[in-house]
């Protein structure tokens, strides 16, 4: 029988999903300053940071291994 320690499995997990928004904030970032830029409105790209930075939070409240494998990042 295999056991598996869960608090280790959270911790792969939030390494997993903070290499895949890794990109995702850059690009965001990019947009942030080009939108600075312009002028124009950041609400809604800042939104979109937080919601990936607060992604990994997310893990804590998980109990199951199904649960951590099935984490994912938010759509941006």
């Amino acid at each position: 029988m295999i056991n598996i320690n869960i608090n280790k499995a959270k911790e792969i997990t939030k390494d997993r999903l903070r290499k895949a928004r890794k990109p995702l904030l850059e690009e965001l970032d990019v947009q942030f300053q080009r939108a600075l830029e312009t002028g124009a409105n950041t609400s809604d790209i800042v939104a979109k940071k937080q919601a990936l930075r607060d992604a990994p939070s997310a893990v804590d409240n998980m109990t199951t291994v199904e649960e951590l494998k099935a984490a994912t990042l938010p759509t941006i």
